[in-house]
Parts: C-alpha cells; sequence; structure tokens
C-alpha cells in the first residue's frame, strides 16, 4: 500500500530527527576524541564507515567540523586516513551556556576589583572541582597515570570531554591530558586566569608539575596537558621542589 502525502512527510521528519541526532553523536565523538578518522568514528558509534562519512560532509558543510592530514607518527599502507576535528562553530553546538552573562560577571568582577580579584575567582571555582574530585583521585593511588584516568573521567562528569593519551612508547614519557570540549571557552579566551587555575590544580591533584600546552580559548582545536611520567626529569624535577 502507497503512504499518503502525509504518511511521507512525517516518515521524512523521523528520518531527519535520526540523522540530526546521529550528528550529534559524531560530533560528541571527534569533541572527546579527535583527531580521530572516520572509520574510528564508526567503531565508537556502531556505524558503518559509509554512513559516518556522509555525516561528516554535513557537518563539515556546517562548518562544525575540519579535517586535517594525519599525525606524522602515524604509518600504514597506501593513503593515509584524514583525521577530523571540532571547528570553532562545532563548540557552540556541544553544550555550553550563559556564556554571554557569565563574561559580563567576570568584566564586572575586574572593574570593580582588578586582576588579582578575577584571579581569586579563578582559584575559587577551581577549588570546588578539586574538593569534588579528590577523593576520586585518592581512590586511584598515588601513580600519575592512573590519577590522570581518573581526572578524565571526573572532568567527563563536569562536562569537560577528556582523554588521556599515551606519550612515548608504553607512557613512558608521559601522558597527554585532552580536553575536546570546555564549556567555559568563551570566557576564557577573554578571561586566561580561569585556564590557568584550572592547570595549577591539575598539578595538585596529580602530583606532578603538568603543563599546559594548547587550549581551546587560544584557538586550538583541543586543550592539551601534558602529565610527566614518574621517573622522568620533569616528574624529579616536580618532587624535588
Amino acid at each position: 500500500m502507497l503512504n499518503s502525502p502525509r504518511d511521507l512527510s512525517t516518515s521524512q521528519g523521523d528520518v531527519d530527527t535520526r540523522d540530526a541526532s546521529t550528528r550529534d553523536r559524531v560530533l560528541a565523538v571527534i569533541s572527546e576524541h579527535g583527531p580521530i578518522t572516520a572509520a574510528d568514528i564508526a567503531v565508537h558509534l556502531g556505524l558503518t564507515a559509509t554512513g559516518v562519512r556522509r555525516h561528516l560532509d554535513q557537518l563539515a558543510e556546517d562548518s562544525s567540523v575540519t579535517s586535517r592530514a594525519p599525525h606524522q607518527g602515524k604509518r600504514g599502507r597506501g593513503r593515509p586516513a584524514r583525521e577530523w576535528v571540532v571547528a570553532d562553530s562545532g563548540h557552540d553546538h556541544l553544550p555550553s551556556e550563559y556564556d554571554e552573562l557569565a563574561t559580563e560577571v567576570m568584566r564586572f568582577l575586574r572593574e570593580r576589583g582588578g586582576e588579582d580579584a578575577v584571579r581569586a575567582f579563578a582559584d575559587e571555582r577551581v577549588a570546588g572541582f578539586e574538593a569534588r574530585v579528590r577523593d576520586r583521585l585518592d581512590a586511584a593511588g598515588p601513580d600519575p597515570h592512573a590519577r590522570t584516568q581518573a581526572l578524565v573521567e571526573a572532568l567527563g562528569l563536569e562536562g569537560y570531554a577528556a582523554s588521556a593519551r599515551p606519550v612515548g612508547e608504553d607512557s613512558s614519557v608521559g601522558v597527554q591530558l585532552c580536553q575536546g570540549h570546555c564549556p567555559v571557552r568563551h570566557v576564557a579566551t577573554e578571561f586566561p586566569e580561569l585556564c590557568e587555575a584550572e592547570t595549577d590544580a591539575f598539578s595538585r591533584l596529580l602530583g606532578v608539575h603538568v603543563q599546559r600546552l594548547a587550549t581551546l580559548a587560544q584557538g586550538h582545536h583541543v586543550c592539551t596537558t601534558f602529565v610527566p611520567a614518574p621517573g622522568t626529569r620533569s616528574h624529579t624535577e616536580r618532587s624535588t621542589r
């Protein structure tokens, strides 16, 4: 039996809704795991690579994502697959509330209290985060790598799409803590004190001196923090201070 025009409209609406939902899932995976290939996205979501590429084309057309050449360290047969990252406008589609209001409040604080007041607020804000996650990290034990993984999980619960990636064979050099989404990205662009306070908090929570390599607020596609491995120079310097 042929569908009536109304039935066709309803069916198309259902398809559009499903497609939009899947694109949101693709965008979320790129935010958390990017740079990432279409094939790897398909594995994460249980979809076909062909289907993922269709959604990537739409997201790219909307300027939500962008592709780039793969990392130089990656090798394989044939032409290397391109990797995808979230573009600036893509971050606007991820959960981030009250950016404009928060920025206005921070400006007011700076005008009335000066730069010291802004940093004091940033420290107070991150102190609340530290208090909420410290038990989780302490339960992971003293190893910085295990604590980093616990921090990744805690950041995820706070709305930061986070992941940890090894640096060196078997993480012999350290770990890169990556945050593919930041709920305060727009505010931190004008007030880097928020990023600085967060970096200091990571050092305290992990028990090592970490180094912030890149931030979304500075225009990079991901916030990246280097966590040195035990026994490396960076870790030893921190331990002897």
